[in-house]
């Protein structure tokens, strides 16, 4: 990195860094890496040729969300799905889905990712499992758009192979054959994989009520070869634990143990109704959890044991979940929503700002099992999130970082993702936001009438 310029980031209003390090007097970012943490009181140690006046900001490691389903972002507050439970919620979009087209998805994924973007996420992870016959490339689409904005991704090869005439939840129209599942996941991740400093590959059964026992197990063993993580929905309601009795004769937990999932590989979305054995074997095996707290509000499915399962050994991250369920992709104000519906399950001070931040950040970071992101320390990649105070809402607020939180931030001003600015003063920085809108408004009007609405 000699000869490279240096910026540095300077004097930040407050700063959080994940790991009790002291950055009150900013970074030094040279190319895509932090070079030095500047403490309290102190003036960088190294050389700088730029700076950034951080003095009216709050400054973050910028936020990894690790579950959406982007293509949902054409679905919002949709009318025939509105005020239902998971399953008929499911069984009432499915076929609206099943016609979704590249051009549409295209623009889902671009959509959702500014949006994360915009709301101080740098890292995202999206679990795409719809693969009608119009749609067979949905992943290669992703990284196109991924690379082209420039944000690092974690993209699931997602599927669903067991449809309704197996007793699965959804119609033929949007389940694939093993054979196909199989051969597309090699093909992604020998094309992908950690190809540059941006991309990265994981595998994604759905659900126990999408996918065959035979999918999951020959998915753990494939990933196994090729050394990527492993995702999918569990545990997500009690209707999903009555499935898994009567479908397989066991919780989803011990049928996630069956077909060879439990190990620090995967990570699961949700994970609500485990009882306390079941945290204790997920804990042991270092599992991860993605914890979506607007979409289990949203459907009613429940509050995740957050500090149970950390105290077990659970990697625990946070997730905006698909648009569909929550409805927006807005990492940052999951953060408060986190701290609001965990204020539910525990007492004020067991449960606080901090640890909402944790979740979005070192957190969600452990669970992608990306060791190089989430926390501000030398070394890592240069993905930053800083945030003004500077709204009606955070008057009178006297601990920037609590207000960050507790007064409800919605975006951030500036954002930088592997050592380059993405957004600054709040405008992203590498399109139109507005003709964006307009084109993905347009392709979920026409997605909703192709399904007869």
């Amino acid at each position: 990195m000699t000869g490279q310029s240096v910026l540095w980031i300077k004097s930040p209003l407050s700063s959080y860094t994940a790991n009790n390090e002291d950055a009150a007097n900013g970074i030094l970012i040279q190319g895509d890496t932090i070079l030095e943490l500047v403490p309290e009181g102190h003036s960088p140690r190294h050389q700088y040729d730029r700076t950034f006046d951080a003095s009216q900001h709050v400054l973050m490691p910028g936020l990894v969300n690790t579950h959406h389903h982007f293509y949902q972002t054409l679905t919002r507050a949709c009318p025939p799905a509105l005020n239902k439970k998971l399953f008929p919620w499911l069984q009432t979009l499915y076929p609206i889905w099943s016609q979704l087209t590249p051009e549409q998805h295209a623009l889902a994924t671009e959509l959702a990712m500014v949006e994360l973007l915009l709301s101080g996420c740098t890292t995202v992870s999206d679990h795409h499992y719809l693969f009608p016959e119009t749609l067979t490339e949905g992943i290669d689409q992703q990284v196109e758009v991924a690379r082209r904005l420039g944000m690092r991704a974690t993209f699931t090869r997602g599927s669903m192979s067991l449809g309704q005439d197996q007793g699965g939840l959804p119609p033929e129209s949007v389940v694939q054959s093993e054979d196909t599942i199989m051969n597309d996941s090699v093909r992604l991740i020998q094309a992908y994989h950690k190809k540059d400093d941006l991309i990265e590959i994981a595998l994604a059964p759905c659900s126990p009520f999408s996918v065959t026992q035979d999918l999951m197990k020959s998915t753990a063993i494939l990933a196994e070869e090729y050394d990527v993580n492993i995702h999918t929905h569990l545990a997500e309601t009690e209707d999903e634990n009555n499935f898994c009795l009567k479908m397989f004769g066991e919780r989803p937990l011990d049928y996630l143990e069956t077909v060879g999932w439990l190990h620090n590989k995967t990570w699961l979305a949700h994970g609500i109704h485990f009882n306390d054995d079941e945290i204790q074997r997920l804990g042991q095996a270092r599992v991860g959890i993605c914890h979506c707290p607007s979409s289990n509000m949203v459907l009613a499915s429940g509050i995740a044991r957050v500090k149970e399962l950390k105290a077990a050994g659970v990697r625990v991250g946070l997730g905006v979940d698909g648009s569909a369920s929550n409805d927006h992709s807005n990492l940052i104000q999951e953060v408060r929503q986190a701290l609001c519906i965990q204020r539910l399950r525990y007492e004020a001070d067991e449960f606080t700002h901090l640890d909402a931040l944790n979740l979005a950040t070192k957190g969600s970071a452990e669970v992608l099992n990306r060791p190089d992101i989430g926390q501000l320390s030398v070394g890592m990649k240069a993905d930053l999130a800083l945030y003004k105070l500077d709204e009606p809402r955070f008057s009178g607020s006297h601990d920037p970082l609590a207000a960050l939180v507790l007064c409800g931030a919605h975006k951030a001003d500036a954002v930088m993702v592997n050592g380059q600015w993405k957004v600054k003063q709040g405008i992203w920085l590498e399109g139109d936001i507005t003709e964006l809108m307009q084109k993905h408004t347009a392709a979920a009007k026409a997605l909703f009438e192709s399904a007869g609405y």
